[in-house]
């Protein structure tokens, strides 16, 4: 059997401020990150953000291009998981942003 060609991710190195607060700027990526926090891989089919499957690919691709995901195939599904990486390279960062994500304007 042919294994699924998996996806390209940003180095540790390659993982900047800039793109990641760019990908967690949206509400839809937003809310995939905060599902993501408990630390469990999820499949991308999981998530209920009440957009079309190929919405939710882009932002999908947008985390991952960012370095904030971790996305990998496994036959005909897709898998999600937050990078440690990004923990290690902005201490807090996604903690204070979750925090703070619901907080009436």
């Amino acid at each position: 059997m042919r294994q699924a060609k998996q996806f390209e991710h940003p180095s540790a190195k390659e993982i900047t401020l800039a793109r990641v607060l760019h990908a967690l700027s949206d509400p839809v990526r937003l809310m995939v990150v905060a599902e993501l926090a408990g630390g469990q891989e999820r499949g991308s089919s999981e998530f209920e953000c009440g957009v079309a499957e190929s919405t939710l690919s882009h932002h999908l691709k947008v985390l991952r291009l960012a370095g904030v995901i971790k996305h990998r195939k496994e036959g005909t599904r897709c898998f999600v998981v937050l990078r440690p990486e990004l923990e290690k390279a902005f201490p807090g960062l996604l903690a204070s942003i979750l925090k703070f994500r619901k907080r009436p304007a």
